[in-house]
């Protein structure tokens, strides 16, 4: 990453002398000021192109991270898996926390990702370990940006289509891969109207039902302007979720076989 280097002493002073006789004579600094906007415009241009460079990479693995803060208390919900950008659908393995009194441990959820709908197995609360629970995410409030516990990749790449403000970090990287990092905010009902059909009337859902429609975002991009990290905070009733994604391994063979309707439970979920 670039480092900052602060001038002490009679440098300091001197710069310090420089930028107020700028103002004392009248200076406009117009040329400094035209190029921090083309800076702040080729940001946000980049950000908002990373979806595409995704569906042109066609798949990758995943890692997610989504930590929940209420009221004092912090959750940590993690998972894996691959995901088809250009079919729209992504198969993940879900592990949730132990409870609370440290006493309970969950199944592994297995979850299928797809075009308004996430299927869940292992869902527990009375649904049999072999069925299927089918959730439409385009009447989910928050349109599967988070309950089910792990973010779409794509569904977070396609929230970039609304950035309404980024700027240039500096250079890192990601799991030894050389990256541009770049933070800013993205406004929710404008990405909802720029996202591809598919992910459109999910992200219109969670337009109407988040507390905040400006979602903070630190992106990641490597030199094919292809997300290799992506971090969002999202405020939802009294909680703080900060949801993170990792891609790599892009090109891998991904297949995703939604389930037959045999197979998707029809009954009541049980209430907790």
């Amino acid at each position: 990453m670039g480092q900052q280097y602060r001038r002490t002493g009679g440098a300091a002073i001197t710069a310090a002398a420089v930028g107020l006789m700028a103002v004392a004579t009248g200076c406009s600094g117009g040329g400094a000021v035209a190029d921090d906007r083309r800076a702040a415009e080729d940001a946000v241009d980049a950000v908002r192109k990373s979806a595409d460079a995704l569906v042109r990479a066609e798949t990758s693995k995943a890692r997610t991270s989504m930590e929940m803060a209420s009221g004092g208390t912090r959750v940590t919900i993690r998972g894996k898996g691959s995901y088809d950008y250009g079919r729209q659908v992504g198969r993940f393995v879900v592990v949730l926390p132990k409870d609370p009194a440290g006493d309970d441990e969950h199944r592994p959820i297995t979850e299928l990702m797809a075009s308004g709908a996430l299927y869940m197995k292992n869902r527990g609360a009375g649904v049999p370990a072999d069925k299927w629970v089918r959730i439409d995410t385009t009447t989910l409030s928050d349109g599967n940006l988070v309950t089910g516990g792990a973010t779409d990749p794509l569904a977070a790449a396609e929230l970039l289509r609304g950035v309404s403000k980024a700027s240039y970090v500096g250079e890192t990287a990601v799991a030894g891969v050389p990256v541009r990092h770049y933070r800013g905010t993205t406004d929710l009902p404008s990405a909802a109207k720029s996202a591809s059909p598919g992910q459109r009337r999910a992200l219109s859902a969670a337009a109407k039902g988040f507390s905040k429609g400006k979602i903070p975002f630190d992106a990641y991009l490597d030199e094919q302007g292809r997300l290799r990290k992506l971090r969002q905070q999202f405020s939802v009733a009294n909680a703080e979720v900060t949801s993170t994604t990792l891609l790599f391994d892009f090109g891998v063979r991904v297949g995703v076989r939604l389930p037959a309707s045999k197979d998707i439970f029809a009954g009541k979920i049980a209430e907790k």
